[in-house]
């Protein structure tokens, strides 16, 4: 990082915001039980696309890992969001700005949600609003999604929200079996898309 550019400790940003129906936020102590229900509930969704989803945590397991990105959060190294509904407050699902280069202003957004709120258009809400969060907020100058090419529906939202398809990069690396997998790059770049 170039003197020019101060310290992302430094950097003042809101934790929380909104969309339509959902609170998007950084993580919570305590967040830990009504997060693992719904990875229960859509372990076997996750599991062909998420390498952290191949075995069932426990509760412990899921609330140590939301108080270390709670921690990365406060770091500003990695910005994990929580999706809540607003009305009902269920955990909806689980996005967030990830791959942080502060230097480029360059973020990547990943995204999962429960299975029962599948198909709702939950995610597709949040990439628009979290994309906005990353301009306005953080002065994005690349925000990317990155997505196995077999993974149809997560490239769909990519689409839905306007990126645009760069490219689909070969053998990349490997799927959560090990196989050599390709790799769907989306992105928005300002100048071009906004």
């Amino acid at each position: 990082m170039s003197t020019a550019n101060p310290d992302p400790i430094l950097l003042d940003f809101p934790e929380s915001f909104e969309s339509e129906r959902l609170i998007i936020r950084a993580p919570l102590w305590h967040d830990g039980a009504a997060v693992n229900e719904a990875i229960r509930e859509s372990i076997d969704e996750l599991r062909p696309w998420m390498p952290w989803a191949q075995n069932t945590p426990a509760i412990e397991e899921t609330e140590a890992n939301l108080r270390h990105a709670r921690a990365q959060f406060i770091g500003r190294k990695d910005l994990r969001l929580l999706l809540v509904h607003k009305e009902t407050g269920q955990f909806v699902g689980s996005s967030g700005l990830h791959q942080i280069d502060w230097q480029t202003h360059k973020f990547e957004i990943g995204y999962w949600v429960r299975t029962s709120c599948q198909q709702q258009g939950y995610i597709t809400e949040a990439v628009h609003a979290i994309t906005d969060f990353a301009i306005r907020e953080l002065s994005a100058n690349r925000i990317q999604i990155r997505c196995d090419a077999h993974n149809l529906r997560s490239a769909k939202v990519a689409e839905r929200c306007g990126f645009t398809l760069e490219g689909i990069l070969r053998n990349e690396t490997c799927d959560v079996n090990g196989s050599l997998r390709n790799t769907m790059i989306f992105s928005k770049v300002r100048g071009v898309e906004y």
